[in-house]
């Protein structure tokens, strides 16, 4: 099953405009119920291109500096899932949930 805040390649592509497009890493950020009964999940992508940007948390995924794009968040289908990466660090998951929160909540 996936599960919240695994890192998975993720295919986003085709995409239109300036949706961040290719295959590339993707934090899952939906909630383990939704995840178990859907075949979507909500995903973050991650890009190497650091902005430093208020809705952006930096991280580092097997070595390489980047920084989660909270400002991208797509529904996409499992399918688009190639192949698990890893899981983001407890810090980093309190960045994610503090920024979704910041965005969308208050």
């Amino acid at each position: 099953m996936v599960k919240q805040y695994e890192i998975y390649w993720t295919n986003l592509d085709p995409t239109i405009g300036s949706e961040i497009k290719k295959t590339r890493p993707g934090v899952v950020i939906s909630p383990d119920e939704l995840n178990k009964h859907l075949s979507t999940v909500l995903i973050a992508p991650l890009t190497s291109t650091v902005k430093n940007r208020p809705y952006r948390v930096r991280c580092n995924v097997k070595g390489k500096q980047g920084e989660i794009a909270l400002d991208q968040i797509r529904c996409i289908d499992k399918s688009r899932l190639i192949d698990i990466i890893g899981q983001l660090p407890k810090d980093t998951i309190q960045n994610v949930k503090q920024v979704i929160s910041e965005m969308l909540v208050e």
